[in-house]
């Protein structure tokens, strides 16, 4: 790779990103090559496992290959062999290759969130600080004063302009030319770091502080999704198995190594307003748009649906959202800066959420070497390079958030005779391909640009100097 490396500072740039996820580590990894400084805070009180099988496709590839952890990947790949959809009785009616159902091709890959977590931590943390059970309260800009005729050296002196989530996209020039930022935090005494970033998510804190309430931003495409770990009572092998009723969709798959399987409920719904931290009230909006789904007085469903739910509530990485973009006219105000969900979630119904964050992390990390760690260009060549990107990948969303649920039964059973007679049709491959199609287009919307990158890869560290996941 070739470039202008980050200019030489006695104390390297100081970058403290919020959320120990996938952005945030990935982010972790490029930035400590290029010579910052990093701190990652997240409120969890250890590393988070948990969660569903997510796809590394396209350009995330790429990017994998040149962090070194494609390997890592495919070592810990869900190895899915088979999807089908199931009748009520549980009864395999239409079964695909799961490459199909994933719409994956050549180097394309599945993983657990949890397994990627743990890859990208791992490969972290020996250089980074991680501070779990914690998270920012408040980011103020640190900028020097004026000038003045006094002999006492202004270097020590600053005045401190809070951001105070201003919902307005006026841009202050005083925030991108700031003396760093002072953090305080719900645990931890305050500190000071040259840049901010906001990699916690969907229902981001730093962008909540820094643009205003995440209501602006959120754009409901109108289902909700719940995943959690349950037993494997079915005897699943590396196989998902399907179910659909009018406005739901109920799963439960296998994977590689994993002796438990996984159960994912989704159903169509307007947008529901409740606590995204009040794990009992998601628990009873899903038993009440699943209610008497697969019970013998129901009309139908699959009869496995009640022991989902049951499984549901003694998970203890039971995971509950909307089907929602982030949709932003600017990613970044001053020092602080957006990547992954924060700035552009997805939503899991483009599959592509992980791949972004990925990509993301790439591009920023880079334009701050580029620019020698200077925010205000670093973070505009940012945007420009992802914006393509993303809405290449938001329209996917709105695309699969629409067929990941059908209205009627009759539509129900068009799906499965396509299913069914797929295998025997000569021109399978061709239909295969088109399936794909959208998905890889969304997948390859970027060219990487290469920077550079100083030194030798960092890796994992020896086994004794490996410190717990718990703050």
């Amino acid at each position: 790779m070739s470039g202008t490396a980050l200019s030489p500072r006695t104390t390297p740039r100081t970058v403290l990103i919020s959320g120990a996820s996938i952005a945030g580590p990935a982010l972790a990894y490029w930035l400590h090559r290029y010579g910052f400084a990093v701190t990652v805070v997240e409120r969890a009180p250890e590393l988070r496992t948990g969660g569903y099988k997510v796809d590394i496709r396209g350009a995330a590839i790429e990017v994998a290959e040149r962090m070194g952890i494609l390997k890592d990947i495919q070592r810990a790949s869900t190895d899915m062999q088979t999807g089908a959809y199931v009748n009520d009785e549980g009864k395999r009616i239409a079964s695909l290759p799961a490459d199909i159902f994933g719409a994956r091709v050549g180097r394309d890959d599945e993983i657990m969130r949890g397994e990627l977590a743990r890859i990208l931590y791992d490969r972290t943390r020996a250089d980074v600080e991680y501070l779990f059970g914690d998270s920012i309260t408040s980011i103020t800009p640190i900028t020097p004063l004026a000038p003045t005729t006094s002999t006492t050296s202004i270097t020590s002196i600053t005045s401190i302009t809070s951001i105070t989530g201003r919902s307005d996209d006026h841009h202050d020039s005083s925030e991108a030319t700031a003396d760093g930022v002072e953090v305080t935090f719900e645990r931890g005494a305050p500190r000071r770091f040259d840049l901010v970033v906001g990699a916690d998510g969907l229902h981001s804190t730093v962008r909540r502080l820094t643009f205003g309430p995440e209501e602006q931003f959120v754009r409901h495409l109108g289902a909700y999704i719940s995943a959690f770990s349950m037993p494997n009572e079915l005897g699943l092998d590396r196989e998902e198995l399907y179910h659909a009723v009018p406005g739901k969709l109920i799963c439960a798959y296998s994977s590689a190594g994993d002796p438990a399987a996984k159960g994912l409920l989704v159903f169509r719904s307007p947008r529901l307003i409740y606590d995204h931290r009040d794990t009992a009230q998601q628990l009873a909006l899903v038993e009440k748009a699943f209610e008497g789904i697969g019970t013998e007085s129901a009309a139908g469903g699959w009869r496995e649906v009640p022991r989902l739910l049951e499984a549901a509530h003694k998970a203890s990485d039971f995971y509950f959202d909307g089907m929602q973009l982030i949709e932003m006219d600017r990613w970044s105000r001053g020092r602080v800066v957006l990547l992954g969900d924060a700035a552009h979630c997805a939503s899991p119904a483009s599959g592509q959420g992980t791949g972004m964050a990925l990509v993301g992390a790439y591009v920023l990390a880079g334009e701050l070497a580029a620019a020698g760690g200077e925010p205000e260009q670093a973070f505009s060549r940012y945007e420009e390079q992802m914006r393509g990107y993303v809405e290449a990948n938001h329209a996917l969303a709105r695309k699969f958030a629409q067929e990941m649920t059908v209205d009627t039964r009759r539509q129900i059973r068009f799906r499965h005779l396509m299913m069914r007679i797929l295998p025997h049709m000569p021109w399978k491959n061709l239909v295969a391909k088109k399936i794909a199609e959208d998905v890889q287009r969304g997948a390859h919307a970027i060219t990487l640009k290469d920077y550079p990158v100083p030194g030798r890869a960092a890796g994992p560290a020896p086994a004794a100097a490996r410190p717990t996941y718990a703050a």
